[in-house]
């Protein structure tokens, strides 16, 4: 698996647990359903990642009291927690607003834990999504119009479907984007607002 394949994982296990401790069959389910983006990653290796994590001191694992693992069954006797080594290397991860948020292994894992990230770095991330598909609209568009005449219809309209979904990602990254900047745009007014009604109140 590639480096930033890699960290991508180390995100998504890291917030995932953040939310709530997990066994490893849970954490592939979770993987798996709630991040779309993992079903390229093979699920050997995601026991690799756990086992580095936990080498490292991000995650620790608690073995399952005796009750529960007779309900858990025999591969999931151990339960995966976040460190508090790992919530700092979370927040670091999650602060990242470079070319690795953007891309398509990225981003949508950065996506999923927006409610984890600060505002102003979704704001970046977002902005650097879109600046990232409107090039590859221009390079799609480019190659449309030097190839037109060369291909057949299908490999045509193939080409065009890809042209309409990028075109439609930066449509629904543009309605995210304005949505940011006015929340924060009247979060930035919220406090004026209420040292205004301090002014106005009566005094006693």
């Amino acid at each position: 698996m590639s480096s930033q394949r890699t960290g991508v994982l180390e995100l998504a296990v890291l917030g995932l647990l953040h939310e709530t401790p997990m066994h490893g069959y849970e954490l592939r389910k979770r993987l798996n359903s709630v991040l779309g983006a993992f079903r390229a990653f093979g699920y050997g290796s995601l026991y690799p990642c756990l086992k580095d994590l936990t080498a490292r001191g991000l995650i620790a694992e608690d073995a399952l009291p005796d009750a529960a693992k007779s309900l858990a069954g025999r591969r999931s006797k151990i339960v995966y927690r976040l460190t508090a080594d790992g919530k700092e290397r979370l927040e670091d991860l999650l602060s990242e607003t470079g070319p690795a948020a953007w891309e398509d292994d990225g981003f949508g894992v950065r996506f999923a834990f927006f409610g984890q990230t600060r505002a102003d770095i979704r704001l970046r991330i977002l902005e650097g999504r879109r600046s990232r598909l409107e090039e590859r609209v221009e390079a799609v568009r480019a190659s449309l119009a030097r190839t037109r005449e060369r291909v057949d219809s299908y490999t045509l309209e193939l080409q065009r479907h890809g042209l309409e979904s990028v075109e439609r990602e930066v449509r629904w990254l543009n309605e995210l984007i304005a949505s940011e900047r006015q929340a924060d745009a009247e979060s930035a007014r919220q406090p004026v607002d209420n040292t205004q009604n301090g002014a106005d109140a009566p005094a006693d």
